[in-house]
């Protein structure tokens, strides 16, 4: 009976092996999925006798294939990889907006100066002057239209980075779920994979939102926080991510678990919400502020320079422009009621064809401006060193993103041969297992055989 019972151990052995691989062979093509294995133990249960062979076979647990180094590697390659890529569509889009040659602003402020030096050969002229305050209202369409852009998209942060948060609180509880039931089968024996497996691909497009530091449990159970350290999973419980006003407009983010709350602080937030944390506060809003930094460095030169001459009628001059920084699509305007004869071009209230002061206006643009981002740069620069500055940041963001992209395919792919599907190696332990099951048989058959041929010679 002891030949039999071996025999029926390995045959069953066999076939738990073959269902495992048909499990591994039928997942092969499933994003996620982790392969499995048999783990063979020889069984000696009766130690008492010298000459006990053994006791067969027994499979005492099945083997998940799974690095937890290679696991953390593929999330913080995810965190990366989705930082990069949130911020590349916001910078290509300014890239194309400020380096057009109908929508930038050099162009319009090519126009007005080119307005501006058309008039000094006959200041008088009606006509040119007429021109001056069409291509004025031209260059100040384009600074709004520049604005307005900026704000838009701010405003697509604000909806981008809503949508964000709201992903993952859907995930971290999905993950607190995945946790409590992992944690109750750990508890009765039982491997499970598959839920191990939702886990972890739940982990890991949590990681593409936001950077994550991932913790084993005894239990079976994942830990998942922030980057700083704040809890996102702990066991079953789940935070949640809040968005915030602030006083000044600007959003903020507020975490909950249990009773704490916590505010969390802009940077090294990685994933989707780092970058748009990083797009918003280290290119929009400086590019935002120089952008009215020159509006208003326009509206107040020329205004002022305005202010020293005399209008055709020999009255002192009047402002051209307005400006209103709290506007986002009339931050730069021309003055109502403004018209051609109220250009004080003249610096005497005698001589209406004098361009002495035309000619001072015309050099405003080889004259200094403070713009926030750049510091003191004369005015004709100043926007050729904005679009310079934002090919830079985009440039780096683009060499960032291919990195994080190589460093995730290469994650997965270290993965992958550990614990992805190989079909060439599943090939082989069917073979192997078939052949281990017949064999088992075969010795059962002979067993049977022996057992006949015993009860033959008493019969």
């Amino acid at each position: 009976m002891t030949t039999i019972n071996n025999a029926l151990s390995g045959a069953l052995a066999a076939q738990l092996a073959l269902n495992t691989t048909s499990q591994n062979v039928a997942n092969v093509m499933t994003a996620g999925y982790t392969r499995q294995g048999v783990l063979l133990s020889a069984m000696f249960l009766n130690r008492s006798n010298a000459i006990n062979p053994g006791d067969g076979v027994a499979v005492p647990s099945l083997i998940r294939f799974s690095d937890g180094y290679k696991n953390h590697q593929m999330w913080n390659a995810g965190s990366s990889l989705g930082q990069y890529s949130t911020a590349q569509p916001y910078l290509t889009q300014l890239e194309q907006v400020m380096g057009d040659d109908t929508a930038n602003i050099n162009a319009g402020l090519d126009n007005f100066f080119g307005a501006l030096d058309a008039a000094s050969v006959e200041p008088t002229s009606s006509p040119l002057r007429e021109q001056v305050i069409s291509a004025a209202d031209a260059l100040a369409q384009r600074f709004n239209n520049l604005r307005q852009l900026l704000a838009t998209q701010r405003q697509s942060v604000y909806q981008q980075r809503t949508a964000v948060v709201a992903q993952i609180n859907e995930m971290t509880g999905n993950i607190a779920t995945l946790n409590d039931k992992i944690s109750a089968a750990a508890s009765t024996g039982a491997l499970p994979s598959g839920l191990i497996d939702e886990r972890d691909r739940q982990i890991d497009q949590l990681s593409g939102l936001v950077g994550l530091q991932v913790i084993d449990q005894p239990d079976g159970s994942r830990n998942v926080a922030l980057r700083g350290g704040q809890p996102l999973v702990v066991g079953s419980m789940a935070s949640t991510l809040a968005i915030q006003a602030n006083p000044n407009g600007s959003q903020g983010l507020k975490l909950t678990f249990a009773r704490e709350s916590f505010t969390l602080a802009n940077g090294n937030l990685g994933g989707n919400l780092g970058g748009l944390d990083d797009f918003e506060n280290k290119v929009l809003l400086p590019l935002t502020q120089s952008v009215a930094d020159m509006a208003s460095g326009m509206a107040s030169q020329v205004n002022a320079q305005l202010a020293a001459g005399y209008a055709m009628d020999g009255s002192a001059g009047a402002p051209l422009f307005t400006f209103d920084p709290t506007s986002t699509n009339a931050m730069l305007g021309i003055r109502s009621g403004a018209i051609a004869q109220d250009l004080a071009f003249s610096s005497s209230p005698t001589e209406p064809g004098n361009s002495a002061n035309l000619l001072v206006l015309i050099d405003l643009k080889n004259q200094p401006v403070v713009v926030s981002s750049l510091g003191s740069t004369l005015f004709g620069d100043a926007y050729t060193q904005l679009v310079g500055k934002l090919g830079t940041d985009s440039q780096q963001n683009q060499a960032s993103l291919k990195t994080a992209e190589t460093v995730r395919n290469q994650a997965e792919e270290s993965w992958k041969s550990t614990s992805g599907v190989n079909s060439d190696e599943e090939a082989t332990n069917l073979i192997q297992y078939q052949q281990m099951y017949q064999a088992n048989m075969k010795v059962i058959a002979v067993a049977n055989q022996l057992f006949d041929a015993t009860l033959a010679m008493f019969g």
